[in-house]
């Protein structure tokens, strides 16, 4: 049976589920996947139990890595190979029910600290880098050597910076190299001065410099195409860097460069178009995005009050990774605030696939805070610890007597005038009824009780005492796309 809703029932039921191929040579192991330092890693510990987690595109290689280490080490390995949520985030849950002492994190990865201590070390993989062809890349784009500019990169290309910029510093003085911002080992005496950490990485910069002076030059992805999906990681960058500042991508293959300019500008026309959305809500689904990052549940709590104090209704979703089909069984929300680490809030969505858009928490924060975004870069950050007490970020809702919440407001969707944010005291609980009953009389009903109350069908009614007693007798059998008493019409 066809249905433009959904694949046949056939197809379903006949397809067969298979593991990738072996993706790398096995003399190619222990290069790829740096085994030696994954086993020293493993003694230096004495770990007797150890999670491998391993992103899709790499499972291929799991089996293989996890006999290799097994020989080598004598410990027992786990191959975590399904998260619950995204893939660059540490799965401290799975290694938890595995018994695991340690774990291994292959692929790339947000480094966002785990909600949990654990022995954590990351492999980010080594791509093959051309490098005189991105020197050259460099120079074409780069004419002016006074100019500052930083060496930014994809996770897997990052062992190649240094090297890269070895080729450039005799004609670029003002040229500064970024690095993954690895966490260290408690144990480890934490380097002085600290550097400069950002995005998910480490920028050692002079004393008196700040990074709003420096353009980038960011070495990753494949052939340079203006209507592929960004790479959340880039996405990350062109949105928290200076808009004043270039940004190049270069392609570490070919030397393919590209001038992301275009691309920065419209990610952020896309944001204040998201926050408008937001100011518009007036009910709000928090999608919990991760369980495994630290100051998850400080963040839903944040997000709950700002939004009861901004007059809105807000509900707390925990669906796994989010898809359409998922969040269209939610209709009464008018936006959807997606609360993970910086790469998953930035994943790259499939346009018009959700019936309702998808924010990250700092559009969020700036529909509901009228004294947000401080100075700065503020608007253009992605994760939600930035937000949070303790942030250099974070601003404190105003007063109630505060000016801020009563200044007047229109919409750039609509174009009607808002009405002002009701600041509601944050001890204010609200009222908690979903619908009203007949025999009641409701003197404040919420946006998802006057969305139900639309409904032609709102529920199963409690008639007690008024259906008679009958005997059970057998129902339809099959599945609602295709009852078996419905024939193949």
């Amino acid at each position: 049976m066809e249905s433009p809703f959904s694949s046949p029932v056939e197809a379903v039921l006949q397809r067969e589920a298979g593991l990738p191929g072996l993706l790398t040579p096995l003399a190619d192991l222990d290069r790829v996947y740096e085994l030696e330092r994954i086993v020293g890693f493993v003694r230096d510990l004495g770990c007797q139990r150890v999670a491998l987690q391993f992103p899709d595109q790499l499972l291929g290689d799991a089996g293989a890595v996890a006999a290799r280490l097994e020989e080598t080490t004598g410990s027992k390995m786990f191959i975590l190979g399904d998260t619950a949520y995204g893939s660059c985030c540490v799965d401290v849950l799975g290694a938890e029910q595995a018994g695991a002492q340690a774990l291994v994190h292959f692929g790339t990865a947000c480094l966002s600290p785990p909600a949990r201590p654990l022995p954590v070390t990351f492999i980010l993989g080594q791509r093959s880098v051309a490098l005189e062809l991105c020197a050259k890349a460099f120079e074409v784009q780069n004419p002016d050597p006074t100019v500052p500019m930083v060496l930014l990169s994809e996770p897997a290309c990052a062992h190649a910076l240094e090297a890269l910029a070895m080729l450039l510093h005799p004609k670029y003085q003002d040229l500064i190299v970024s690095s993954p911002a690895l966490p260290l080992p408690s144990e480890s005496p934490s380097p002085e001065p600290k550097p400069l950490e950002c995005f998910g990485r480490h920028f050692p910069l002079a004393p008196g410099r700040c990074l709003e002076e420096y353009g980038a030059f960011y070495v990753g992805g494949s052939k340079a195409s203006p209507n592929s999906d960004l790479d959340p990681d880039l996405s990350r960058l062109l949105l928290g860097w200076a808009p004043g500042q270039p940004f190049f991508s270069c392609c570490p293959d070919t030397g393919q460069t590209q001038d992301e300019g275009v691309r920065a500008g419209r990610l952020r026309a896309r944001r204040r178009y998201l926050v408008e959305r937001a100011r518009d809500a007036r009910v709000v689904g928090l999608l919990a995005g991760t369980l495994g990052v630290a100051r998850h549940c400080e963040a839903l709590a944040h997000f709950r009050n700002l939004t009861r104090a901004a007059g809105k209704r807000s509900y707390v979703l925990a669906l796994g990774r989010p898809t359409p089909a998922k969040l269209a069984n939610f209709p009464e929300m008018d936006v959807f605030v997606l609360l993970a680490c910086p790469l998953g809030a930035l994943a790259p969505q499939p346009s018009g696939s959700f019936f309702r858009p998808v924010l990250t928490p700092c559009e969020l924060e700036a529909a509901c805070n009228p004294a947000w975004p401080p100075p700065g870069l503020a608007p253009y950050l992605t994760h939600y610890a930035d937000l949070l007490p303790g942030s250099p970020f974070h601003v404190p809702l105003p007063p109630p007597e505060s000016e801020l919440w009563d200044a007047p407001d229109v919409s750039l969707i609509s174009g009607e005038l808002r009405p002002p944010l009701a600041c509601r005291p944050l001890n204010d609980p609200g009222c908690s009824a979903l619908t009203p009953r007949p025999q009641l009389e409701l003197a404040e009903s919420s946006p998802a009780a006057s969305f139900l109350s639309f409904r032609s069908w709102q529920g199963l009614e409690l008639r007690l005492g008024q259906t008679p007693v009958t005997e059970a007798v057998s129902g339809r059998r099959g599945i609602a796309i295709a009852y078996e008493d419905e024939g193949s019409s």
